[in-house]
C-alpha cells in the first residue's frame, strides 16, 4: 500500500482554534500514528477514511485520488474501500454477533434478518472463533469478543486497508496483550494494510512498521 497524505484543517471553538497540518508518503503494511489525546490522530484517521473534509491538500492511496481538494476530488467513504473500525467499537446493540458482522452485506433500509446466512458472514465469525456467540448480543460479549465482532464486520468487506482508532484502549492490560497478538497474527496471515492510531508506546512496538509521533496537529 502506497499512502499520500498532505492535508490541511482547522477547527474553531469560540476563539481558540487547532491547526492539523500532516504530511507523509509512505509504502508501509503497518503504519502506527502515535501522539496524546487531542494531537489530531481520530482527525487525521477521518480524513483518510472520508469522515472529515480536509479544508486543504490530498489524500491518495496507491494510484487512487481519495481527495485532493485542489481538483474538487472527494470520494465519499463507501467509495474508498476502507474499513473504519471505532474505539468504541460501533457494534449495533440490537443486532446479533452474526447480523452485525453480516450488517455491510446488505443494501438498502434494512437490517440484516437474524434467520438469513450469508457465506461471507458465516466465514469470518469462524475465523475469529465468534460460532459459539453468533447468535448472541453485544452486551453479552467480552471485550475481546466485542472487538473480534467489530475486526469480522470491518473485514467481511474485503477493503484495501484497515483503519484502527485505538483498538485496545477500552480493553484491561491482559486483554491488550493477547488482542495485540491476534490483531498481528492476522494482519500478517491476511497481509491486509493498516493504519493504526494511539497513545500507547507498545502497541507501536508491536505493530509500527512505520511510526510516526504527532504532536499538536503535526508529525515529528
Amino acid at each position: 500500500m502506497l499512502l499520500d497524505l498532505d492535508i490541511r484543517k482547522t477547527l474553531r471553538s469560540g476563539k481558540q482554534a487547532f491547526e492539523l497540518a500532516v504530511r507523509l508518503s509512505t509504502d508501509s503494511q503497518r503504519i502506527v500514528i502515535i501522539g496524546p489525546s487531542g494531537s489530531g490522530k481520530s482527525l487525521t484517521l477521518k480524513a483518510i477514511a472520508g469522515l472529515l473534509r480536509p479544508d486543504a491538500g490530498h489524500i491518495r492511496l496507491d494510484d487512487q485520488i481519495l481527495f485532493d481538494a485542489a481538483r474538487g476530488i472527494d470520494l465519499p467513504p463507501q467509495q474508498r474501500q476502507l474499513a473504519y473500525v471505532f474505539q468504541d467499537y460501533a457494534l449495533f446493540p440490537h443486532l446479533t454477533v452474526r447480523q452485525n458482522i453480516a450488517f455491510p452485506l446488505v443494501g438498502g433500509w434494512f437490517n440484516p434478518r437474524r434467520r438469513d446466512r450469508h457465506a461471507q458472514a458465516d466465514y469470518w465469525c469462524e475465523a475469529f472463533q465468534l460460532g459459539h456467540v453468533a447468535d448472541q448480543y453485544p452486551d453479552e460479549l467480552s471485550g475481546g469478543q466485542k472487538q473480534r465482532t467489530a475486526l469480522a464486520r470491518a473485514l467481511v468487506t474485503q477493503p484495501r486497508a484497515l483503519l484502527l482508532d485505538e483498538p485496545f484502549a477500552a480493553l484491561d492490560r491482559e486483554l491488550r496483550a493477547l488482542m495485540r497478538r491476534e490483531l498481528k497474527e492476522l494482519q500478517q496471515r491476511l497481509q491486509v494494510p493498516m493504519v493504526l492510531i494511539t497513545h500507547d508506546p507498545e502497541d507501536a512496538e508491536v505493530f509500527g512498521d512505520h511510526v510516526l509521533d504527532l504532536r499538536d496537529g503535526r508529525l515529528g
